[in-house]
């Protein structure tokens, strides 16, 4: 509980900061609360925590050389100076925050890591990087970046048996809309952000509590009734972004902005790159959502703590109905 504390206590120092140098030491104090969180006394945690350790290390390294290179008084003050320190911050924040092209740290952390870390490293881990991300808005690159991180991100995944693999695939996809999310206001990243946690949170909710890790324990794994089951794995497609459900409202306001801004072609390939994503989503339900599809006999169900079960059906039907019942109240008042 205390380095949880200090965890969040890092990232809110970050985020208030009114001097990068303040920033830097939240992010310093973020990451060192967080390796003793993820090391279980297993060697595969070990080995994530000492590579999370070291790219981030890395990542600090280079911020604060850009750091104090912009301090420096006898900094020539020329346009192309600026600009190369400037890359040298966003590109050091796009690692922090495992964003494509620097994500190759990110899927390999994650296959190390219980899912209660992985939920912390998808979600809390990214608010101070991308937090500062929005302070640079430097557009050129942030451009490359998005078209990148959803490329990465959907087409990485395909390959994947791992499901670990695939939430941290899917995690580099949505950051990629985060950051088309950010070009246009700070609101709409922040929106996205706040459905994607949620999303998450209940997904490896059901995963954590059925200690499933593969594909293959999807497709082997059933609960008292095909209907639950049904209902459960919906919560994959709104991840994923499909109309009727939660999911696809921050993406229909990414979109609706980047029409506003005449940015037609970012979002064909945002859009082209997430139906990738659907794809395998879609394998992974492929058990719950075929009627007639046979499971092995010998497999015996898994008894589940009652509580938690109906918890799971509660965010489940959060996810699918609140798209719905959020357009029914918009077009009563």
């Amino acid at each position: 509980m205390m380095f949880f504390f200090i965890l969040m206590m890092g990232t809110m120092i970050t985020v208030s900061s009114n001097s990068w140098l303040g920033a830097w030491m939240g992010l310093e104090i973020n990451l060192l609360s967080f390796i003793p969180l993820m090391s279980d006394n297993n060697l595969m945690s070990t080995e994530a925590s000492l590579k999370y350790f070291l790219t981030q290390a890395i990542a600090s390294a280079i911020l604060l050389f850009a750091i104090i290179l912009m301090y420096l008084n006898n900094f020539p003050k020329m346009e192309s100076s600026l600009i190369f320190n400037n890359l040298i911050i966003y590109s050091s924040l796009l690692l922090k925050s495992g964003a494509a092209p620097f994500h190759f740290w990110f899927p390999n952390v994650m296959e190390g890591l219980s899912w209660i870390n992985a939920l912390i490293l998808m979600t809390w881990q990214k608010i101070a990087p991308i937090m500062l991300i929005s302070y640079t808005n430097w557009i050129n690159f942030n451009f490359l970046a998005i078209i990148i991180s959803t490329m990465v991100g959907s087409l990485g995944g395909l390959n994947q048996t791992s499901l670990r693999k695939l939430m941290a695939f899917s995690s580099i996809n949505h950051l990629g809309w985060m950051l088309a999310a950010m070009q246009t206001s700070e609101l709409n990243w922040l929106i996205y952000f706040y459905f994607y946690t949620f999303m998450s949170f209940s997904l490896i909710f059901m995963f954590n509590n059925l200690k499933m890790y593969h594909i293959n324990q999807l497709f082997n794994s059933f609960f008292n009734s095909k209907e639950k089951k049904f209902v459960l794995f919906i919560n994959l497609l709104s991840l994923g972004g499909l109309p009727p459900f939660i999911g696809f409202l921050p993406k229909w306001l990414v979109i609706q902005s980047l029409i506003m801004n005449n940015q037609h072609i970012l979002m064909m390939i945002m859009i082209m790159m997430t139906l990738i994503t659907l794809f395998f989503y879609l394998r992974m339900c492929f058990s719950a959502f075929m009627l007639n599809y046979s499971e092995n006999n010998w497999i015996i169900s898994m008894q589940m703590n009652n509580f938690s079960f109906k918890l799971m059906l509660f965010f489940s039907f959060i996810t699918t109905f609140s798209l719905i019942l959020i357009s029914l109240i918009y077009f009563i008042l």
